[in-house]
């Protein structure tokens, strides 16, 4: 497991809670923050001791972006081939965060933005303080709105039309309308101890179920039902062989709580 420098990193009873760490600018990221946090969730993967991670920001705002002045203002200077080197880099925390079989639940205050917005997008759940906003702001600053796969997630959490409009205008998305139109799954204050709780709920389940059903959601994108039906027919007759599945019908027949051991 890395020791990230660039945000704070901790394990608590299987949960991980990532942290972006600097409030006084609103958690922007930089080249160095986003290549450690690619390379955390990517050795999730092999991490038995984190069942759900929570991505939270520090001093009452989740992320702004990428940092204007150490981010924006350095991609003005370069050439094509390090310009993809770096929006490919990008795009590897979103496949990195999708890949890893844990939950991640986003906890959202104040401001989030631009790539901030994407880590909250790639999150399997949103939970938001009242003051959340939510903004694909590329736009704004003369980008398309295609970056890190929105274009691909954002419509098929929303819809095609309100994504249209969010990527057209970059305009913010508060947390009630977040909420009706499907992007925040809960509005709670404080927000950070909701999404802590329910991750703990998740962390005590069944590990590997819980990483099955990630890992469909994430591959039935491309797929049509039958083919779907049949991944899944797969998927259920693995799950069916752990331990866990065992457990769960032995504490039904004894009339207790399953206590699952995510094998």
């Amino acid at each position: 497991m890395i020791q990230p420098k660039h945000f704070l990193w901790r394990v608590e009873d299987g949960v991980g809670l990532l942290t972006l760490n600097r409030p006084e600018r609103k958690n922007p990221l930089t080249f160095e923050s986003y290549a450690e946090l690619r390379e955390l969730f990517s050795s999730l993967e092999k991490e038995k001791d984190v069942s759900a991670v929570v991505v939270s920001g520090a001093g009452g705002n989740f992320c702004s972006g990428g940092d204007v002045h150490e981010i924006i203002g350095p991609l003005t200077k370069m050439q094509m081939p390090q310009l993809l080197e770096f929006t490919r880099m990008t795009g590897e925390l979103v496949k990195a965060m999708r890949r890893c079989p844990q939950p991640v639940l986003s906890a959202i205050e104040g401001v989030c933005a631009g790539a901030g917005a994407l880590i909250a997008l790639a999150s399997d759940l949103r939970y938001a303080a009242p003051n959340a906003k939510a903004a694909f702001l590329f736009v704004r600053v003369g980008l398309a709105g295609c970056d890190m796969g929105a274009c691909t997630m954002l419509p098929r959490l929303i819809g095609q039309g309100r994504a249209s409009e969010l990527l057209y205008t970059g305009r913010a998305l508060g947390a009630e309308e977040g909420l009706a139109w499907g992007f925040f799954n809960r509005i709670a204050e404080p927000v950070l101890p909701a999404a802590m709780a329910l991750a703990a709920e998740l962390a005590a389940g069944p590990a590997f179920a819980h990483a099955m059903t990630k890992k469909m959601l994430h591959q039935e994108w491309n797929v049509g039902l039958d083919e779907a039906i049949e991944m899944e027919a797969q998927a259920q007759a693995i799950c069916m062989q752990t331990n866990d599945f065992r457990r769960a019908y032995e504490a039904f027949a004894a009339k207790r709580k399953p206590e699952f051991k995510g094998d």
